[in-house]
């Protein structure tokens, strides 16, 4: 393998780590600050993919072949419209589904979130049925050469759009009232409500906050694979987990840096010189997933809980 073929497989790496790294990044708010696993996230990927598809579908015929409105116009009315359906539907699966369990056992929670999975893929195959959809990029199907490299604009707009996301969350919970009440409900949700949070708005906020961040990931995984089916957001969604246990769940930097070394090791892996590579990817992820659990549950930059007595 040459250095440019390396640099390719790399950039590809980095591109699909940053579609985890996004995902990624609302299951460890989720979890972080209300302390649940929604396995239901990768759902609300494919939902909001659907729901930016069928935009861009009925947007697209009015406005003239090859403008810029054509371009432009349905493609971020599409994102737009997507973020917003799964903000509510976030908010929705947080208030009818996890908010009545938040003092239940954690096996109920687990066990409801795979409920509402099933629910999210048997309505979207009773709605758009199984056969898949040719999701359109949203950014077009162009390339940039960079150097001695081609990479296409979906690449470059997905790593940009991890990058900024990870940057503006940081600064969000470093910095917003709102993002220090996340904080301080992570820390102790008693001492939080005693404080005068609303733990229960804070919640619904973070739930908000990571639909619309799966919104996204589902439209940039579409641009970038586009196939889209009602199981499209299972696989890239148990990865994304992966992701974020692998970096330390609950932390925003962790689950960006797992989502990438998850990413550029699959792409590696795709081209080692065996048959069977490619199907043996996701086979790795998952005994990453059981490496980390065994020997550091707490992953790369996880904080060990300290017992409340």
């Amino acid at each position: 393998m040459d250095v440019l073929t390396l640099l390719d497989y790399l950039i590809r790496g980095l591109s699909l780590g940053s579609v985890y790294a996004i995902i990624a990044l609302g299951y460890t708010m989720v979890y972080g600050i209300a302390k649940m696993l929604n396995f239901a996230h990768g759902d609300v990927i494919m939902v909001g993919a659907y729901v930016c598809f069928f935009a861009m579908t009925g947007l697209s015929p009015m406005f003239e072949a090859g403008s810029m409105a054509a371009a432009v116009v349905p493609a971020l009315a599409g994102v737009v419209l997507s973020m917003a359906v799964c903000t509510v539907l976030g908010v929705v699966i947080e208030g009818l589904a996890y908010k009545p369990l938040r003092q239940a056992p954690s096996l109920a929670v687990l066990i409801t979130a795979i409920g509402v999975s099933y629910f999210l893929q048997n309505s979207a195959l009773i709605l758009w049925s199984s056969s898949p959809k040719i999701f359109s990029p949203i950014v077009g199907s162009g390339s940039q050469k960079i150097g001695p490299l081609t990479i296409s604009h979906v690449t470059l707009v997905t790593i940009a759009a991890c990058v900024v996301i990870m940057l503006a969350l940081t600064a969000f919970t470093g910095r917003t009232k709102m993002g220090k009440a996340m904080r301080a409900v992570s820390e102790d949700k008693g001492a939080a409500q005693l404080m005068g949070i609303n733990v229960n708005r804070t919640i619904s906020m973070t739930f908000a906050i990571g639909s619309a961040l799966a919104a996204i990931a589902g439209v940039l995984l579409c641009s970038a694979y586009p196939t889209l089916t009602p199981t499209t957001g299972s696989m890239p969604g148990i990865k994304a987990f992966t992701a974020a246990v692998f970096g330390g769940i609950g932390s925003i930097p962790g689950a960006v840096i797992g989502a990438f070394l998850i990413g550029i090791c699959e792409n590696i892996i795709k081209a080692l010189p065996f048959e069977g590579a490619t199907t043996f990817v996701d086979a790795f992820t998952f005994a990453l997933l059981i490496i980390v659990l065994v020997f550091k549950p707490t992953g790369l930059f996880g904080e060990k809980a300290t017992e409340k007595v």
